[in-house]
C-alpha cells in the first residue's frame, strides 16, 4: 500500500477523533438528553470550548475532501513520488496538530499548522498533476 493510501486509512481514524472531540464538547455543553433530541428548540450560544471544538471540525472538513481526492488521484494514477509522498505526511501530521493547537490559544500557531496543511494538499496537487 502506498503511503497516500496508508495516510487516506489513517485519515478515517482521525477523522473519527475530531468527531469526538467535537461530540463530547456539545454533550458536555447541552447535555445527553438534548444531544439526544430531535434538537428542535432554540439552543443557547455553545460555551468557548464546544465553539473551537465545532470550527475544528469545520475546518478539518474543509480539507479533508481535497485530501481524499489526491490521495486517490495518487494511488489510481500510480504517480506517487517523492512530493505526493511529503505532501501526505505534511498534510497528516498538520491535520494531528491543528485540534490541540485550536485549543491552546497560542497566537498564530493554528494558523501557522493550517499552512503547512495547506502545502501538502499543494506538493500532492503538483505531484499527481504535472
Amino acid at each position: 500500500m502506498s503511503i497516500e493510501l496508508t495516510y487516506l486509512v489513517w485519515s478515517a481514524g482521525l477523522a473519527l477523533a475530531y468527531l469526538f472531540v467535537q461530540s463530547t464538547f456539545y454533550r458536555l455543553d447541552y447535555g445527553v438528553d438534548y444531544a439526544n433530541s430531535q434538537r428542535d428548540e432554540h439552543v443557547p450560544p455553545p460555551s468557548k470550548l464546544n465553539a473551537r471544538a465545532q470550527k475544528a471540525l469545520a475546518n478539518f472538513l474543509e480539507t479533508y475532501a481535497v485530501f481524499v481526492a489526491l490521495a486517490i488521484a495518487t494511488e489510481v494514477s500510480g504517480r506517487s513520488d517523492g512530493l505526493t509522498q511529503w505532501g501526505a505526511h505534511l498534510w497528516f501530521w498538520a491535520r494531528c496538530a491543528y485540534l490541540p493547537a485550536y485549543f491552546i490559544d497560542v497566537k498564530q500557531l493554528r494558523s501557522m499548522i493550517w499552512v503547512v496543511s495547506l502545502i501538502g494538499l499543494i506538493l500532492m496537487f503538483v505531484g499527481v498533476a504535472f
